[in-house]
C-alpha cells in the first residue's frame, strides 16, 4: 500500500462504474458517513466471499448506525453483480478491470498472475473519506473482525460527532 495511505490521511477519491455500471464516485457513496472500504481479491476468492458474508452478517447494524459499505474489485460490473449475489452483499461494488486503483495504491498481487488482483485491504475511513485504520489482509487473520471493525467505527463517531457519547454505546 502507498506510504501515504496511513490514518489521519485523506484517501483518494476514486470513481468507478459499480456492479451495473453507473460510474459512482466514493465521496459520494459515503456521504457524511463513516464507510468500511474493502479492496477485494474478487469473485474467484474464497477468503473475500467469506469476508463478505460476514459483513453481510454485521449488515443490520452498519445499516441503522448511518456507516456506508463499498467493495472495489477488478472483476467486472457483471462479475461484481454474480459476487454481490453469491454473497448476499446489498452494497455497493465498484469495478476496476483496468486495474488503475491496483495500481495507484501500488497493492498490486503479484503470486497470481492468472487473476492479476490486488492484495486485499480493509480501511474504515472517517467522513470526509479520512483513513481511520488499515487492515491488510492478504492472509484472512489480517481482515477485521466484526469486534474489530465495532472498535474502529466507535471510534470514528467519537472523534467526528459531537453528541456521541462512547460510555453509553452498546
Amino acid at each position: 500500500m502507498r506510504s501515504d495511505i496511513l490514518p489521519g490521511a485523506h484517501f483518494p477519491d476514486y470513481e468507478l462504474p459499480d456492479h451495473d455500471g453507473i460510474a459512482r464516485r466514493l465521496s459520494d457513496l459515503q456521504a457524511d458517513q463513516p464507510m468500511i472500504l474493502v479492496l477485494s481479491r474478487g469473485h474467484f476468492c474464497p477468503k473475500d466471499h467469506q469476508q463478505h458474508r460476514e459483513l453481510v452478517e454485521l449488515l443490520p447494524r452498519i445499516d441503522v448506525a448511518y456507516t456506508s459499505i463499498v467493495t472495489i474489485t477488478t472483476d467486472d460490473p457483471a462479475t461484481c453483480a454474480d459476487m454481490r449475489k453469491a454473497t448476499g452483499a446489498t452494497w455497493p461494488f465498484l469495478s476496476d478491470p483496468g486495474r488503475h486503483i491496483q495500481r495507484d495504491l501500488d497493492i498490486r498481487e503479484v503470486t497470481d498472475p492468472e487473476h492479476d488482483p490486488m492484495v486485499p485491504h480493509t480501511l474504515v475511513l472517517a467522513p470526509g473519506l479520512v483513513v481511520h485504520s488499515v487492515y491488510y489482509g492478504y492472509w484472512f487473520w489480517g481482515r477485521p473482525s466484526r469486534d474489530d471493525l465495532w472498535r474502529d467505527l466507535r471510534d470514528v463517531l467519537h472523534a467526528t460527532r459531537d453528541d456521541f457519547d462512547p460510555t453509553s454505546a452498546s
